[in-house]
């Protein structure tokens, strides 16, 4: 079951997972993948701060690659929010729950569609396979 961070733009609500919160969701995608984890970031100030170095330098099973400061072009996600972008261009919800779900819905039907993964890395210029 996915639970999804709905951003509801209250004064003084967090934007992000906390330093605490992602290093739960990377310990549990590292004990249900059983293997490395290797994270490419963006340089969002969250990212490059000592909570989170602290956090990345205590989990030996995981690499961090850090983005250059603006590729968007490098950035897989970028393929995955622009594909979701266009599904929800003529939706009008009613409110912020009914966007919250069908995006939780888009999102779970690309994660099934390997090939459209393979889609958004691929455009970055990344290898997919090992040499």
């Amino acid at each position: 079951m996915y639970r999804m961070l709905i951003r509801r733009g209250r004064p003084g609500e967090v934007k992000g997972f906390d330093p605490r919160r992602f290093a739960a969701l990377l310990d549990a995608a590292h004990a249900q993948l059983g293997g490395a984890i290797v994270l490419v970031w963006d340089n969002d100030r969250r990212h490059l701060s000592a909570a989170m170095r602290a956090l990345i330098d205590a989990r030996p099973w995981l690499t961090v690659f850090q983005l250059p400061a603006y590729a968007p072009e490098l950035n897989p996600a970028e393929g995955v929010w622009s594909a979701l972008k266009r599904a929800l261009a003529n939706l009008a919800p009613r409110d912020i729950d009914e966007l919250a779900g069908v995006v939780a819905t888009k999102l779970k039907r690309m994660q099934y569609r390997s090939g459209l993964l393979d889609g958004f890395i691929a455009q970055t210029g990344f290898i997919l396979k090992p040499l």
